[in-house]
Formats: structure tokens, C-alpha cells, sequence
């Protein structure tokens, strides 16, 4: 397994703080599994093969339930603007 990593401005190599395991194209809707608690309002950057975007996350769902926050390791459902694919590596901004 090759391990990615993002570099920022000052050339340190940033990790990736969750994955995308499936895009609902027709809602728009990624579904992602974080190492890394995340939170409403905050920036994400979804980086792929094809796929390079910022999004404000302004709605999560849990078990078809609206959540505030992601716990480590749990798997949730994410409005996007932009398309991603299953693979895609999700950063903090």
C-alpha cells in the first residue's frame, strides 16, 4: 500500500484525515471514514486522480441522523458540491 501526502506551502507533508468509500452522485452526497475528529463549519479538501476542491462541511449525517461532529474512525454521509470517487483521500484545511 502506497502511503500519499499533501504538501503545504511550507513544504511539510500532511496526511490524509479520512477516505471516501462511496459517492452518491444524484444527492451529491460523500460518504467518508475519518482517523481524525471533524466538525460543522469546518474546511475540508477532498484530493483524488480527477478530483481537487475545498467544501465547507454544512451537513453531516450519521445513520440517516444530522450530526455536529465525526468520532475517529466512524463513517458518515457529507453533502458535496463537487464530484469525488470512491479513494479519494479527504485533508484538513
Amino acid at each position: 500500500m502506497i502511503k500519499t501526502f499533501k504538501k503545504t506551502k511550507a513544504g511539510k507533508k500532511v496526511k490524509p484525515i479520512g477516505k471516501v468509500t462511496h459517492y452518491y452522485g444524484g444527492l451529491g452526497v460523500v460518504i467518508a471514514k475519518f482517523v481524525k475528529p471533524v466538525k460543522i463549519g469546518q474546511i475540508l479538501h477532498f484530493k483524488g486522480a480527477t478530483t481537487d476542491f475545498d467544501q465547507v462541511v454544512v451537513s453531516m449525517q450519521y445513520n440517516h441522523k444530522d450530526i455536529k461532529s465525526v468520532k475517529k474512525g466512524q463513517e458518515v454521509g457529507i453533502k458535496v458540491s463537487e464530484k469525488t470517487r470512491e479513494g479519494d483521500e479527504v485533508y484538513e484545511v
